[in-house]
């Protein structure tokens, strides 16, 4: 008796696998997600906002004297709120897929679903990267506009090499903590509550205990193994090896647990 697989061509398969939906498009529409959902424009505007309100008050503050004011402070300074808003745009990439009961149609779209991590963390790693290029851009237009409304010569120019690797660790650092977070709960207001508040109650832990400060805070704090990196100087070895460690607990763990239950979860 022949059955139904057998009369296919075996050319078939292997041609409707080779003609699957290409990885850069994956990344593309992983890339317009961030933006195209009402929460993600919203989230994207805030960042403007916040931006010329920290450049604002940076050009205000040092008034008297813009060139004690240089571009590398104002490109570290916009750092912040991007630092704060795109983790969050990162959460609803991966969540966005479960909360919208929108896993079906992309699951159905491309079933492996390991194709669909990749892109969402391929297109992580290229947020963090327009992160600090859309920083330097303000940065530049801040300390443009020190020296065309204040009438006074603008802060020196110059950006060290540290600077710019720091603050792309720093932006990738929160987007993968964000995605990882993201990928664990599967839910929105989890995992942005996860998000906040775990870090950050256990800095202040490390805060009012001195042992755990001087010890154990020191490799699984984030508030602490993320400080060598918010300044434009190369950061030790001893630096890295902790920022690892505490991105080991943080991001990897839960990621991979995360992506794990992405994988075997039933689609509804």
């Amino acid at each position: 008796m022949t059955t139904l697989a057998a009369t296919q061509p075996a050319t078939a398969v292997g041609t409707r696998d080779a003609t699957g939906i290409p990885m850069s498009r994956l990344i593309r529409v992983e890339l317009r997600k961030l933006v195209d959902t009402r929460a993600g424009f919203w989230l994207a505007a805030s960042i403007g906002v916040l931006s010329v309100v920290v450049i604002g008050a940076m050009l205000i503050a040092n008034r008297n004297d813009l060139t004690a004011l240089s571009f590398g402070q104002i490109f570290g300074m916009v750092n912040i709120p991007l630092g704060v808003i795109l983790p969050v745009m990162a959460i609803l990439l991966v969540t966005g897929e479960w909360s919208q009961r929108s896993a079906l149609t992309t699951f159905t779209m491309e079933p492996r679903r390991e194709r669909i991590v990749i892109a969402k963390l391929a297109t992580a790693v290229i947020a963090s990267g327009i992160a600090v290029a859309v920083a330097l851009a303000l940065g530049a237009l801040g300390n443009v506009i020190a020296g065309l409304v204040f009438a006074d010569p603008a802060g020196a120019w110059s950006v060290t090499a540290a600077g710019l690797v720091n603050s792309f660790v720093l932006q990738l650092f929160g987007l993968l903590l964000g995605f990882g977070f993201a990928a664990l709960f599967l839910n929105t207001p989890g995992a942005i509550v996860g998000y906040f508040v775990l870090p950050t109650a256990l800095t202040l832990v490390s805060q009012l205990v001195p042992w755990f400060k001087g010890h154990l805070g020191t490799w699984i704090d984030i508030g602490t193994t993320n400080a060598p990196f918010q300044s434009e100087h190369w950061a030790s070895g001893g630096d890295w090896g902790k920022l690892l460690v505490s991105a080991v607990l943080w991001i990897a763990i839960p990621m991979a647990f995360g992506i794990m239950r992405i994988m075997r979860g039933e689609i509804k």
